[in-house]
């Protein structure tokens, strides 16, 4: 009997370990190694534009994001990504774990569009847009839609201090930015899939 009660366990605890790859193969998705497996150029990548989403199965919001990097720091994979004081998705990346960053078909371009252009304080942009909202394992929200999807866990956040800048290229850009100071998220790479 007790034997039999350590299987049953041990089955459920593997039924549970693979439920987040399940869940994310439901729509397609193939898990991969970002240190191993990311082909984008870095340099190219944020300039396509990518799709920016935080928050929890309760309310969540997403925007377009046209600036960030991926590299390693701390000996962890890490993607950052910039958010400006304003934006409505700010106060989702300042309560949130994780946040997951996405990239869509060019045929999805309007989706880019729209979320780039539209605040999430005014609609729910996903909605109006017909975007099927579905979480990882974390709680984080992602599109089905999307082509590629990186989940990551914030190690750092912090407002760019003006004091720090060194060159007239962010003094220029805030002295007409009326968006406010963009904070930095620094978040260690913790899954992405891809279709």
């Amino acid at each position: 009997m007790k034997r039999k009660i350590v299987i049953y366990v041990f089955l459920a605890a593997l039924m549970l370990a693979a439920t987040p790859a399940i869940a994310q193969e439901e729509h397609g998705y193939k898990k991969f190694n970002v240190v191993e497996s990311f082909c984008d150029n870095g340099f190219q990548w944020f300039r396509e534009a990518q799709l920016l989403a935080a928050g929890n199965k309760e309310k969540s919001n997403a925007m377009t994001i046209g600036w960030g990097s991926v590299g390693t720091l701390w000996q962890r994979p890490a993607l950052t990504v910039y958010v400006a004081e304003k934006r409505y998705t700010k106060e989702f990346m300042d309560n949130s774990e994780y946040f997951t960053v996405m990239s869509f078909d060019v045929e999805n371009s309007k989706v880019l569009n729209y979320m780039g252009s539209k605040s999430g304080r005014d609609g729910d942009k996903a909605q109006a847009l017909g975007l099927h909202t579905a979480y990882t394992a974390n709680g984080t929200p992602y599109y089905i839609e999307a082509t590629m999807v990186i989940e990551c866990k914030t190690m750092y956040a912090a407002p760019f201090d003006p004091d720090g800048f060194k060159s007239d290229i962010p003094k220029n850009m805030y002295s007409r930015f009326p968006a406010g100071i963009h904070s930095m998220y620094i978040g260690e790479v913790v899954n992405a899939w891809k279709k």
